[in-house]
């Protein structure tokens, strides 16, 4: 569109504004209605750590989300001439899981929790046992949990309990709700009601009763909507706390609101069964959308849903390109002290080209990019590590070759479950992040790794802000019965470019005699933790 019909769309409310709050940064995205972005504004952020406590305040919530709106607002007056007093839908995503809770009168009861404090060890164990599903620390019925068991005095005074999403459209609209994507990261859902899930209500409330808490869990948990749904409308209340200049108009509906990795799946157009997308830069998860129910719990394996309620296995990976990284940063030392001048980016480029040079499996070389711990692998703390025999085949093809390989061990590990113990089938991975920035090396990579075809659109780049402004057009503008995945498939992605790595046989079987290696060589990894204090 040009800037006269853009001005025309924006004027005629035929846009839909996405706003997400990421750990770092608050970014908020107006679309039109051919779901191309128009304006963006953002917010840089960072958590505190207050108390042995990772935070944000409810002041720079308010004081972020002002802001990145405001910005946005600046660059649609400056661009199209023309004041945003409305929009047609709004959509709010924030980080999942953390812990929010509020008394009767909706007054924070202790500071926000977010999904980075590992400080519920107990309760997630103790309640991945009695449900036997598996419960992360940093989900919010964990948090919960934790301080139950900690004898926390505010636990009894909790009325409402909700996610930085959930806060955020609550104090918009009044409405208590969630999308069921961001609520499959409070508490387990069941995708055949796509509510939480009855029984294991059941045996939370029994806990609580034997505490003597008074309300019941369902009682102050958000109502669960999917997407599509209706999910209130922008208050004047709420218009002035998203614009204090008074210039944004009340009334505007909102779509549910969703969590990251709702945001992601849309973005990436993972959102049917048999897909699935990637995300590789400093961690690496995979999230795929099942067919079915897993057959049983798998610690290494999260479940939490798609927005519209389908069952995603999510395999998470703390350790991904940091180490690679450091090597990179390392060779990049090494050219200036020849003198020779260049680019990070081209050091990078020409790197990673290398690592497709090299032999299949890498030489005989092995490497541990752990710089954290790593839960797939049971190893609570992380030793970077280059190992070679005399006969290995050191050369620095083979070197890179090994460090992207080693960049998906540990998701390796996680996914082999889904492929091999539980016979799950994807048609394809959308891959996104750092990893993939060269052209076709971390594609080409994945796919061995995964031995599926791996594609990168170029809408992935968008990010999780463009995903919820899609989910709030899909919301205003869906055909009567219309599908999320239909939407996506012919009125947001259709005529997408984007670029598919089919895997290479000779790659495939590289990565597993790898693989193979690095199961065997865990030991050393292991000894290096407890050595290395």
């Amino acid at each position: 569109m040009d800037r006269n019909d853009i001005q025309k769309t924006i004027d005629s409310r035929r846009t839909a504004l996405g706003v997400e709050f990421g750990s770092t940064r608050i970014k908020a995205v107006l679309i039109g209605d051919d779901h191309a972005p128009i304006a963006s504004g953002s917010h840089e952020w960072e958590n505190r750590h207050e108390n042995g406590i990772w935070t944000y305040s409810l002041e720079d919530v308010w004081m972020g989300l002002q802001d990145s709106f405001g910005n946005l607002s600046k660059e649609v007056s400056e661009k199209y001439n023309t004041p945003l007093k409305t929009v047609g839908a709004i959509g709010f995503s924030a980080m999942m899981h953390g812990y929010m809770a509020f008394d009767k009168d909706g007054n924070l009861l202790v500071p926000f929790r977010t999904w980075r404090n590992t400080i519920t060890g107990q309760a997630s164990e103790k309640l991945t046992d009695l449900f036997q599903f598996n419960i992360p620390q940093r989900w919010s019925i964990a948090h919960l949990y934790q301080a139950i068991l900690n004898r926390e005095p505010h636990v009894r005074e909790i009325g409402h309990l909700t996610t930085l999403a959930g806060y955020i459209h609550w104090k918009l609209t009044g409405q208590k709700v969630l999308g069921v994507g961001e609520a499959s990261g409070m508490f387990p859902i069941d995708s055949s009601t796509n509510n939480y899930d009855v029984r294991k209500l059941e045996q939370f409330n029994a806990l609580l009763k034997a505490e003597n808490i008074s309300w019941k869990l369902q009682d102050i948990l958000p109502r669960v909507l999917l997407a599509g749904d209706a999910a209130g409308v922008l208050t004047e209340e709420g218009a002035r706390l998203l614009d204090p200049t008074g210039g944004l108009q009340g009334g505007i509906p909102l779509c549910p609101p969703e969590g990251d990795a709702g945001t992601g799946m849309v973005a990436t157009n993972s959102v049917a069964e048999r897909t699935g997308n990637v995300s590789a830069g400093t961690s690496v998860f995979a999230m795929i959308v099942l067919e079915k129910a897993l057959s049983k719990l798998y610690p290494e394996i999260d479940i939490v849903t798609t927005p519209t309620g389908k069952p995603v296995a999510m395999v998470h990976s703390n350790n991904c390109t940091s180490d690679l990284n450091a090597w990179v940063d390392l060779f990049q030392e090494f050219t200036r002290t020849l003198g020779v001048e260049i680019s990070e980016s081209r050091l990078y480029e020409m790197l990673y080209q290398q690592g497709l040079m090299g032999d299949a499996d890498g030489g005989g070389l092995l490497a541990y990019n752990y710089v954290s711990g790593e839960h797939i692998t049971h190893l609570e703390e992380g030793r970077p590590l280059f190992v070679r025999t005399p006969e290995s085949r050191f050369t620095l093809s083979n070197f890179m070759r090994t460090h992207l390989f080693s960049s998906l061990g540990a998701l390796k590990i996680g996914m082999d479950i889904l492929f091999e113990q539980e016979k799950v089938r994807i048609d394809q991975l959308l891959g996104h992040g750092g990893f993939f920035k060269t052209k076709e090396v971390g594609q080409k990579i994945m796919a061995a790794a995964m031995n599926v075809p791996v594609s990168v659109m170029e809408t992935a780049g968008e990010g999780g802000a463009w995903g919820i402004a899609v989910l709030a057009s899909y919301m205003l503008n869906k055909a009567a019965n219309e599908p999320l995945e239909a939407y996506l498939a012919n009125k947001v992605f259709a005529g997408e470019n984007g670029t598919t790595v089919a895997p290479d046989p000779r790659d495939v079987d590289g990565f597993s005699a790898f693989m193979a290696r690095y199961k065997r060589g865990l030991l050393i990894e292991r000894a290096a933790v407890d050595g290395l204090r």
